[in-house]
């Protein structure tokens, strides 16, 4: 009997100028990138839609969906230089990742 996998990802999201930051988890990030670019362009319900954090920065993948919440746990509990010092591991310069991963 083969196991499922599944693919859960914690991922940091940024706004056009950088100065805020949203942390979240998904099991599809593609979908939830979406999310998060309507809801800035349209109704504005959410923290990430209120402050256009829509580029992503960085994100981790796990293949339990435990995991991923405990690392998004994790990182929000941090302050903003500890996470500017982990984003900066793999993406030095903070580029939009959001076509790289398409």
């Amino acid at each position: 009997m083969k196991i499922k996998t599944h693919n859960y990802y914690t991922y940091i999201l940024t706004n056009k100028n950088k100065t805020v930051l949203y942390i979240g988890v998904t099991n599809n990030i593609y979908s939830r990138l979406y999310e998060h670019k309507n809801d800035s362009e349209c109704e504005k319900k959410t923290f990430a839609g209120k402050y256009n954090c829509i580029y992503l920065v960085y994100y981790e993948c796990f293949e339990h969906i435990q995991d991923a919440i405990k690392r998004e746990k994790e990182l929000k509990g941090w302050t903003r230089a500890k996470k500017e010092i982990l984003i900066e591991t793999t993406n030095k310069n903070w580029s939009f990742l959001n076509d790289e991963i398409r």
